[in-house]
C-alpha cells in the first residue's frame, strides 16, 4: 500500500507559478507511475500528466502543455507539478495518483490517490 500526500496549493493570480508536491509513503519501491488528475466545481475530474516513475516516459495533457511540467525525485519519494502561466481556467482540486503495475490517462489506472490540494488562479 502507499499513501499519498500533497501540498503546496495555494492562491496565485493569473499568469503566476505553483508547485505541487506529492509525498508518497509506505511501499513507495514499487511504484511505476504516477499521475496528476484535477477536478474543477461542477465538473469530472479530468488528467493532467503523468510520469513513469522511473522517468523515462512523461506525458501531459493538451490543455497544460508547455505551461506545466512533471517530475519525480525517486530518494525522496516524492511527485512534483510545476505549474507556470497560470490560468483561471486551471482553478481545481489536484489529486496525485500512483499504481505499482501502470501508467496511464484514466483514473482506473490508478489504485492510490491524495486527498487533494486545491489551486486558485484569480484574474
Amino acid at each position: 500500500q502507499v499513501v499519498l500526500v500533497e501540498s503546496g496549493g495555494g492562491l496565485v493570480q493569473a499568469g503566476g507559478s505553483l508547485s505541487l508536491s506529492c509525498a508518497a509513503s509506505g511501499r513507495t519501491s514499487r511504484i511505476y507511475g504516477m499521475g496528476w488528475f484535477r477536478q474543477a466545481p461542477g465538473k469530472e475530474r479530468e488528467f493532467v500528466a503523468v510520469i513513469s516513475w522511473s522517468g523515462v516516459y512523461t506525458y501531459l495533457a493538451d490543455s497544460v502543455k508547455g505551461r506545466f511540467t512533471i517530475s519525480r525525485d525517486n530518494a525522496k519519494s516524492t511527485g512534483y507539478l510545476h505549474m507556470n502561466s497560470l490560468k483561471p481556467e486551471d482553478t481545481a482540486v489536484y489529486y496525485c495518483a500512483a499504481d505499482f503495475q501502470r501508467t496511464g490517462t484514466t483514473e482506473g489506472a490508478y489504485d492510490y490517490w491524495g486527498q487533494g490540494t486545491q489551486v486558485t488562479v484569480s484574474s
